[in-house]
């Protein structure tokens, strides 16, 4: 017991002689990367955040618009940017006509602006007639953007055939997929 006593008053001296060096400094002498905000600065940080989500609340609530690029923005006809092609075509469908044309108006109105028509195939046929039809179905998008407004020298045309299919499957829901051409804005 008389050795239990000892060692509670050493353990004891110890934690006294730790705690006594822990003493808070006033704020004025805490360096600042170390301060938290004040509650004034932390009042005003909650308020700012409010505001802005009110504000992005209400902008939704009035059908506000996208502030970003008319390309970055999910609700814009711009932000769908590949035009898919019937087997063995390159013509352009009735829905990839509306696509494209607000593509063309879009880089009429930014001269400064350039894509590159990267036309694709399924794997169907050999490599060397499915890097020529790549090409005519970028072609034939060039084309029709030149004639909706775009400038030519906006255009860049480039086949990669059959070797970059974004399905793998040997089906027709794959290869359907897989005819297309891809607008790939330079920047974006």
């Amino acid at each position: 017991m008389k050795r239990f006593g000892l060692w509670m008053l050493v353990m004891g001296s110890v934690l006294l002689y730790g705690c006594a060096g822990m003493t808070e400094r006033p704020p004025e002498e805490v360096p600042v990367e170390e301060r938290g905000p004040s509650a004034e600065e932390q009042a005003a940080m909650a308020a700012e955040e409010e505001a802005a989500e009110g504000a992005e609340a209400g902008a939704a609530e009035m059908g506000g618009e996208f502030a970003g690029s008319p390309l970055e923005d999910p609700d814009s006809e711009l932000s769908e940017r590949v035009v898919y092609f019937a087997f063995d075509s390159a013509d352009i469908r009735s829905e990839g006509k509306e696509l494209l044309a607000a593509h063309a108006e879009f880089l009429a109105n930014n001269p400064d602006v350039s894509v590159v028509l990267e036309g694709h195939t399924d794997e169907r046929g050999s490599r060397e007639y499915n890097l020529a039809l790549g090409e005519r179905r970028a072609k034939s998008v060039q084309k029709y953007l030149v004639l909706q407004g775009a400038g030519r020298d906006q255009l860049e045309v480039v086949s990669f055939g059959e070797e970059r299919p974004v399905a793998t499957e040997h089906n027709e829901s794959a290869w359907a997929l897989n005819r297309r051409v891809e607008l790939v804005y330079s920047g974006y």
